[in-house]
């Protein structure tokens, strides 16, 4: 009798349809026969009636879901009465399982599995077919805000076709959702991480920008269903070294953290709206960042207010505790439940990993209650809701998108347009670029020449076709002959006779490309590289590699022209290269059309106007020890050195002349915005772009940097125009730091502006204004 009432009132009284479920199999039912013979006859046609109704709803599971009515199903009720009713039908362990990454599928309420996990650093990634667009520091070389909006729009249409033709399929493994892991906002304070080529520079403001537009064009401008998720990561103070990130402890001064490396993720959270923030690796001030009371309640949820997603970096938790001989971990957390009750109470909302899945027990200890879950499903539902993934696609705009559109000419054209723009013209001696398309023969030399792979950098997608700079000169210049010798590898030993023989071989060419640099396959993150000035993805030095080098002399000794055409993700110590070659131009790692991109640059179809985002310093010996995050005597806004080349730097084939920039007052008060004018004149005989670049230096503020970029427009100009370019400067843009206080204020007094081509001083003309008291 015992058995059959739990039958009955377990499997068919509505009161416990809550907490229900169908039987998974219809073998169960056959155990029924077992209680026949211990029940009385009434009872058991109770039992009987029980059963039929069980078959009865267990077949209707099959063809129908059984949550239609239920209120999380209805659109028309606000999102977050929806996700309160959703969150209000789960179980402790269903809970858990929507707080990783792979959030498994609730099949009793029709709620299907989803993957947090997805890539677009510089297009869809990692799932077959799409544009692959320059690497993230290319983009941000192009120092076009706009261009950059349109690009991450194309981005995000491809990454709603994708994930429209994904559904359709049934398919939800990773990388098949709609949030997407990028941008990578850190700032590249240092040239020997290797993942500096994934942000967008050494400069706070450039970076705030750049950000923006990526997580406008990548989350859309629908009122009502965001088109994708964006994520600001990794926060924060992270850039390397890669072989410590799992234990290193970041700690820096009041000032640097908030004058350098928490800019562009404010920018972010506040005007960007991102709807993702993935929380670093490394330690902050002793606690994980994952786990950290300054930066994700403190700062990030209390005073900028952000009610967002927070996500781990993957297996970032794992690090609170492992024990791992090969790789040290933070070892600041005695086991895994302990360890992820932590970071849900910091608001780590959902884990790329498997230590949540102690959760349960974490509970069961009372290390964190069940409302505590309650309050990042809240979050990571809202999320879901606001995508429209619960909702019929009819309803949601971007469904519409077709992935007949991926990777097609309208995109690569796109991919194009950003290639060109991120080319930086380094050198121009006795300015021989651009070619003459009719020159009889020309040498294409070196590792990058005919490597597509390089072109595509990391984080990447799969184009249809990639365009390898040697093909793209081929296809310029079919009437030129044009010889091919990779000549040796990217780093390594070598022989110094093998390389005097590809000289040889063409010393009779009008002029000799070499085309080399580094590659993703030596930079990158967390790599089992060990080969000489490379180690685990990062660099010990940022000279070229000595085979290149060697081979680049060997080829300077034929007496025959030499360009020099550089593909990397960060700065390059080309000292050498800047004393002889004749010409030397910057390609970056370009993406699926940056052999046409370098084609068109050479042979003056297009005239580059890129500009250098990090600094080209002469050596590392002009950097501080790698793992001091302390910004004292880095970039152009602290380094007392002369560089290589500085930050904002860029040649042409035509020449720009400024004004004096003009301020609309000379005095303005602490809260007033502040206008500021220059005229540019393109002086030169070839219609070119032009970043006008605004500088401020604070006197103010002594600790301060030297000066700071607070504007940057890029335009066209033809040969003979000129145009006034105005900047709005906000109160901010003038903020000192109280090294007492730990806050920013405006102080009283003169500052000075200055505008002009690069960030060096004696390129910039310099006007200056008062704040009054």
């Amino acid at each position: 009798m015992k058995i059959a009432k739990s039958l009955i009132f377990g499997g068919c009284d509505p009161r416990q349809a809550k907490s229900s479920r169908p039987l998974k199999s219809a073998a169960a039912l056959a155990r029924m026969t077992k209680i026949e013979q211990t029940t009385k006859p009434g009872t058991m046609k109770k039992i009987v009636l029980c059963t039929l109704l069980l078959l009865i709803s267990w077949m209707g599971a099959k063809s129908q879901p059984l949550n239609q009515n239920f209120p999380f199903r209805d659109p028309s009720l606000p999102i977050d009465q929806r996700v309160d009713d959703l969150i209000s039908r789960l179980t402790l362990e269903e809970k858990v399982s929507q707080m990783m990454d792979r959030s498994k599928a609730i099949t009793r309420l029709g709620i299907p599995e989803y993957n947090w996990w997805n890539e677009a650093l510089h297009g869809v990634a990692r799932t077959g077919l799409a544009t692959v667009f320059p690497q993230a520091i290319a983009l941000s070389a192009t120092f076009d805000e706009q261009a950059m909006l349109e690009t991450f729009t194309v981005i995000s249409d491809e990454a709603r076709a994708k994930y429209h033709d994904y559904q359709q399929k049934g398919e939800t493994q990773r990388y098949k959702g709609l949030s997407f892991w990028t941008p990578n906002i850190n700032i590249f304070r240092d040239p020997r991480w290797g993942r500096g080529m994934e942000t967008y520079g050494e400069d706070p403001f450039l970076t705030a920008r750049m950000g923006v537009a990526a997580v406008k064009g990548l989350q859309g401008d629908d009122p009502k269903y965001f088109k994708s998720f964006a994520c600001a990561k990794h926060f924060a103070v992270h850039s390397g070294p890669e072989s410590s990130r799992h234990s290193f402890n970041a700690a820096v001064a009041s000032r640097d953290l908030w004058q350098t490396y928490l800019p562009a993720f404010e920018a972010l959270v506040k005007e960007g709206n991102v709807q993702q923030v993935m929380c670093a690796y490394n330690r902050f001030e002793g606690q994980p960042c994952c786990g950290s009371d300054k930066l994700l309640v403190d700062i990030l949820r209390n005073q900028w207010g952000y009610k967002g997603i927070v996500v781990s970096d993957c297996g970032a938790i794992d690090d609170f505790y492992q024990i791992d001989k090969r790789t040290p971990r933070h070892d600041t957390h005695p086991d895994a439940p302990t360890a992820s009750a932590d970071a849900v109470l910091h608001g780590t909302d959902v884990e790329c990993g498997g230590s949540y899945r102690s959760l349960t027990e974490a509970v069961s200890k009372g290390l964190i209650n069940e409302a505590a879950l309650n309050v990042s499903l809240h979050r990571l539902y809202k999320g879901r809701f606001l995508l429209g993934m619960f909702d019929p696609d009819q309803m949601v705009k971007w469904s519409k998108l077709s992935v007949a559109e991926v990777d097609g000419e309208l995109h690569r054209q796109q991919a194009l347009k950003m290639a060109h723009e991120s080319i930086v013209l380094l050198k121009n001696q006795k300015n021989i670029l651009p070619l003459s398309k009719k020159i009889k023969t020309i040498a294409v030399v070196g590792p990058n020449a005919a490597d597509s792979v390089m072109l595509w950098a990391n984080y990447n997608g799969f184009p249809k076709k990639t365009i390898t700079i040697l093909k793209g000169i081929q296809e310029k210049v079919p009437n030129t002959r044009v010889l091919y010798e990779k000549g040796c590898r990217h780093a390594g030993p070598f022989d110094a006779d093998s390389l005097k023989m590809v000289a040889d071989k063409v010393k009779d060419a009008d002029l000799i490309l070499f085309v080399g640099g580094i590659s993703p396959r030596l930079e990158g993150e967390e790599m089992r590289v060990t080969v000489e000035g490379f180690k685990g993805g990062d660099r010990t030095n940022i000279e070229l590699p000595a085979v290149q080098k060697a081979l680049l002399k060997a080829l300077k000794a034929t007496g025959k022209p030499l360009v020099d055409v550089v593909c990397t993700g960060s700065a390059l110590a080309l000292n050498w290269e800047e004393a002889n070659v004749d010409a030397l131009v910057n390609a970056w790692y370009g993406g699926e059309m940056a052999g046409t991109a370098v084609a068109d640059v050479l042979f003056g179809d297009y005239n580059p106007g890129g500009r250098l985002p990090v600094t080209f310093y002469k050596s590392a010996d002009q950097l501080p020890d790698f793992e001091d995050y302390s910004m004292k005597g880095r970039t152009y806004r602290f380094m007392t050195e002369e560089p290589l080349y500085p930050f904002g730097y860029g040649l042409s084939y035509t020449r720009f002349t400024y004004a004096a920039p003009k301020t609309e007052k000379s005095s303005i008060c602490k809260t007033d915005h502040l206008s500021v004018t220059v005229k540019v004149k393109n002086s030169g005989k070839f219609k070119g772009d032009e970043v006008v670049q605004l500088y401020l230096h604070n006197p103010n503020d002594p600790k301060g940097p030297i000066r700071s970029l607070v504007g940057f427009k890029r335009i066209t100009l033809k040969a003979g125009e000129s145009r006034e370019v105005t900047f709005d400067l906000a109160p901010e843009a003038f903020r000192s730091f109280n090294d007492t206080s730990g806050k920013f204020e405006i102080l009283p007094g003169n500052y000075e502006l200055g505008c002009g081509g690069n960030s060096a001083a004696q390129s910039l003309l310099k006007t200056s204004f008062e704040i009054a008291k």
